[in-house]
């Protein structure tokens, strides 16, 4: 795929010295980067999303672990291990629902338990081999995005209209995205998408973000609020829905931003595929289903104050702001992964 955007949501430095990110709190009025060296820096950006997006957040988290613990004072392979389950634990709490930052951070811990040995005292050699795994996530997610973009153009005709939720695409991953890959491909090959995006309430990453790098790409794209989807189903203005997933349970439940479920109710109302993207490490083996999934809830200001120049609720009033819903594989017309479309009953190991 040629290269759409100039930036990434987050670039490592080849040093381990620093992670580089669009600050995504910032879009669409300005797009600014932060170089991330300390702790409270990456916690804070996780956190208050200045990055976001279940792959973006598991390349953070691998490269970011690596990135503080080398700008400490550390002398020692040990000193280093013990920095590391430190951080561990800290940021798994942060976002608990994108399975991404967990597998990410798992997937470190046994690279550096594997090689504990083998470097003996020799720091340089494990900080190095570390940061070598962490650049390698985010290369396989490359490749990953890349053969989602293939399977769910296949699944889209020329001059379809696909409906999209919160923000899958760029600014999300690695590069390109999971929901908006096969958008991006087709932008490539001449074959004519366009795109509908939600606004997503409460934190607008579809009216802040989606519709950003869409028109970015120069992709024909119209932003609606979330309460107009049933209305641009009925008049057949939609063809598919696409969207991504922060965590899949085994049967094929899918955890996404809140919303995502009404989407998939009306969607099955009218008859219009609903298509999930994501990589196959969004699958988490030791969710059977949506009910073992853990539902990050956000601060109540999210709602009332954040994107409001003045309270736009009663001070006092009950608030409930959930960060996910669970979306019942049953109203999912196929999950897209980067080894395949599957559909019910899901089997994802073959």
């Amino acid at each position: 795929m040629k290269q759409i955007f100039e930036f990434d949501a987050v670039e490592i430095d080849n040093e381990g010295n620093f992670i580089k990110i669009v600050d995504q709190t910032k879009l669409p009025n300005q797009l600014s980067f932060l170089n991330i060296t300390k702790e409270e820096e990456l916690v804070d950006a996780i956190l208050h999303l200045k990055v976001r997006g279940a792959p973006a957040l598991g390349i953070a988290a691998a490269a970011g672990i690596c990135v503080v613990l080398n700008n400490l004072n550390i002398s020692t392979v040990e000193g280093y291990i013990a920095g590391f389950m430190r951080l561990f634990d800290i940021i798994i709490s942060v976002r608990p629902t994108a399975v991404n930052v967990r597998n990410g951070l798992e997937r470190m811990k046994r690279k550096a338990l594997e090689i504990r040995e083998s470097c003996g005292n020799n720091l340089t050699l494990f900080k190095e081999t570390l940061l070598a795994e962490a650049i390698a996530i985010k290369d396989e997610d490359i490749k990953a995005n890349l053969r989602i973009a293939q399977f769910g153009l296949s699944l889209l005709k020329p001059k379809s209209t696909v409906l999209t939720y919160c923000n899958a695409g760029h600014l999300a991953v690695s590069k390109y995205g999971t929901a908006l890959a096969p958008i991006y491909l087709a932008k490539e090959r001449g074959m004519e998408i366009k795109v509908i995006a939600c606004e997503t309430r409460p934190l607008l990453q579809g009216a802040r973000l989606t519709t950003y790098e869409l028109q970015y790409a120069g992709v024909d794209v119209t932003l609606i609020c979330d309460n107009m989807v049933a209305d641009v189903m009925s008049r057949g203005e939609v063809d598919a829905i696409i969207t991504g997933a922060d965590r899949i349970a085994v049967n094929g439940d899918t955890a996404n931003k809140i919303g995502t479920q009404t989407l998939a109710v009306v969607a099955k109302h009218f008859g219009i595929p609903h298509y999930i993207a994501a990589p196959s490490s969004t699958i988490d083996i030791r969710c059977k289903t949506g009910k073992d999934i853990v539902i990050e809830e956000r601060a109540a200001k999210e709602i009332t104050e954040l994107h409001f120049k003045s309270r736009m609720a009663p001070k006092g009033i009950k608030l409930y702001n959930p960060a996910f819903d669970i979306t019942p594989s049953s109203l999912i017309t196929s999950i897209i992964t980067e080894n395949g479309i599957y559909s019910a009953p899901y089997d994802f190991k073959n």
